[in-house]
């Protein structure tokens, strides 16, 4: 069976219940369907990370993600550049000392 290389980019967002981050989790959900045709989120996961006062900080996230038909390796300057526009967003919507956004290469069987 064949495999056909994807980049995937997934955001993981604080889930809390302030309007805000509803919002710009809808955000991502319409910008990753309309622009990839599709996107996942995964709710309230729990997660914890190590802030900059250097406290474990336990912490529920979403994750949305959604792959896109491109290869990585021919096509990193703008996925990106694309990655960092998606976490200046998130920077400018949300009130957070850090965003995570990860961006991999994947493999489809098509």
């Amino acid at each position: 069976m064949p495999l056909l290389g994807w980049v995937r980019t997934e955001i993981y967002l604080p889930d809390l219940p302030a309007e805000p981050y509803r919002n710009l989790l809808e955000a991502f959900d319409q910008e990753f369907t309309y622009a990839f045709g599709g996107c996942t989120i995964m709710r309230g996961l729990d997660g914890s990370y190590l802030s900059q006062a250097g406290v474990k900080t336990p912490n529920r996230i979403n994750l949305s993600y959604t792959d896109l038909p491109l290869a990585l390796t021919t096509n990193f300057e703008s996925v990106a550049r694309y990655a960092g526009e998606l976490q200046q967003v998130a920077f400018e919507s949300l009130m957070e000392e850090a965003i995570l956004v990860v961006v991999k290469q994947i493999y489809h069987s098509i």
